[in-house]
């Protein structure tokens, strides 16, 4: 089984064993930097990544997870008629601004599941149309980048440039994808073609929204699966379940969890995602997470374990420094205009340890407010998934305990989104659902310090 993960900043491939889910082999490949990106970019990386993976001659399967919310907008030709606009491009905030008004943001969160922000793809599409009314014009069916790579690894594609031609209705995503349009209803599973219309300007073809065990299709003799959005891949990869709460500590920060019912949050904190299984994944993000310690460790002159070490030396609460940790403005709370404060600076508390353990209280507690809001939802949090790259420092697993009102567990290092995807071509191929185990790094039971989040609401 080949699952793939097009993120960001490059195409991964991990290639599992149907029987055990154990690694075979994997690849890799780096995309351009940038907030929007030619999708020949993308393609020219999934087949880099596949060959450095050994190539596909033993696969039977294959589904791809990416980037949510990119616009990739086709004219009638299969052409895209111009580069994507990614997630992290910010030029549709105006335009996501403009929708709430039009529309509400109780009744788009009832219609869709969330208040759309510049991530999403209907506010691309609306700054499309003000911006680019030619290019505008010429859209005849939009997709997400996971969906357009899908369609092209199927043999579609402009003529002349793929063996199947343009065929428009033969693009394919499925519920975590789409959930993530602003134009798509999780509660209903249907396309709301009136917000489409309003955001664009007129309708146009819009991918088939498959199953979670439903085949995109066969290519070469290997069954395509229906792919999916990052974080509902990397829910795939962890086996989360109900009453699980994924923390994932990356450049930013996201607090997603696996739920049985849709969620719909007028106040645009938590968007209300379908997951990949059938189920739903609110899902908060936040801008500042793991350059919060690079930051800090920068400063103190020191690597992260270093940062680790000097964190733990120091008590819960810093002896009352605390850092707001708003380097990037902020997504959650919506404070874009924000800088980090440190706040609490005595004698006995302006320390080297002090401040490491400050960093790496401030940036948990931006996730726990997510955890928070998320539980507020009636999400129920029985463990939390810590993830990413600064989860595996022993520092931050064992503050995190101390952050949130929950045990921690952190899985081993992974690919998880690619993983996941590899979870969805088996299922694809097979018609259900593989139980294949993790390794498990390290655990914490709840060891919840009161001072650390108190300290953290006042304001700075």
């Amino acid at each position: 089984m080949a699952g793939v993960d097009s993120s960001t900043q490059s195409c991964k491939v991990v290639v599992r064993d149907l029987a055990t889910g154990a690694i075979v082999r994997t690849g890799r490949a780096p995309h351009p930097e940038g907030t929007e990106v030619d999708p020949s970019a993308w393609w020219d990386a999934l087949l880099a990544a596949i060959a450095d993976a050994g190539g596909l001659d033993d696969v039977a399967a294959i589904s791809i997870g990416g980037q949510q919310h990119g616009m990739v907008v086709l004219d009638a030709e299969g052409r895209v008629i111009r580069d994507a606009l990614l997630w992290n491009d910010t030029r549709s905030a105006d335009a996501a601004r403009d929708l709430i008004a039009e529309f509400g943001a109780e009744a788009l969160a009832a219609r869709t599941g969330s208040v759309p922000v510049a991530s999403f793809t209907a506010t691309k599409l609306r700054w499309l149309r003000d911006h680019e009314p030619q290019n505008a014009m010429r859209v005849a069916a939009v997709a997400l980048p996971h969906d357009w790579l899908t369609w092209r690894l199927l043999g579609y594609g402009p003529a002349g440039d793929s063996p199947l031609g343009p065929e428009l209705s033969a693009l394919t995503t499925d519920r975590s994808e789409a959930s993530g349009t602003s134009y798509w209803s999780p509660a209903t599973g249907d396309y709301d073609r009136d917000l489409l219309v309003a955001a664009l300007g007129h309708d146009a073809v819009l991918p088939r929204v498959l199953a979670p065990d439903e085949r995109a299709g066969v290519t070469g003799g290997i069954v395509v699966g229906a792919g999916a959005g990052d974080n509902a891949g990397a829910a795939l990869g962890l086996g989360a379940v109900a009453g699980d709460v994924v923390v994932s500590i990356g450049t930013s920060g996201t607090v997603f969890a696996v739920t049985a019912h849709p969620i719909h949050d007028a106040k645009g904190t938590v968007a209300g995602f379908a997951d990949a299984a059938g189920g739903f994944l609110p899902l908060v993000a936040t801008l500042n997470a793991a350059r919060v310690l690079t930051t800090t460790a920068a400063l103190l002159g020191v690597g992260p374990d270093e940062l680790g070490r000097l964190a733990l030396a120091a008590p819960a609460g810093a002896g009352g420094l605390v850092l707001h940790p708003y380097f990037e403005g902020e997504r959650t709370p919506n404070l874009p205009d924000a800088t980090a404060s440190l706040t609490g600076m005595t004698l006995a508390s302006t320390t080297r340890e002090g401040l490491a353990r400050a960093a790496i209280e401030g940036m948990l507690c931006g996730l726990a407010d997510g955890f928070d809001a998320i539980r507020a939802q009636g999400v129920e949090a029985r463990r939390v998934l810590l993830i990413g790259g600064a989860a595996q420092n022993p520092a931050v697993s064992a503050i995190a305990a101390q952050v949130f009102d929950a045990p921690i567990v952190v899985p081993a290092p992974g690919e998880y989104v690619a993983a996941g995807a590899a979870v969805q071509a088996a299922w694809a191929l097979t018609g259900g659902r593989p139980s294949w185990p993790i390794e498990i790094a390290a655990e914490h039971p709840r060891d919840t310090r009161p001072i650390i989040r108190r300290q953290y609401a006042i304001s700075p």
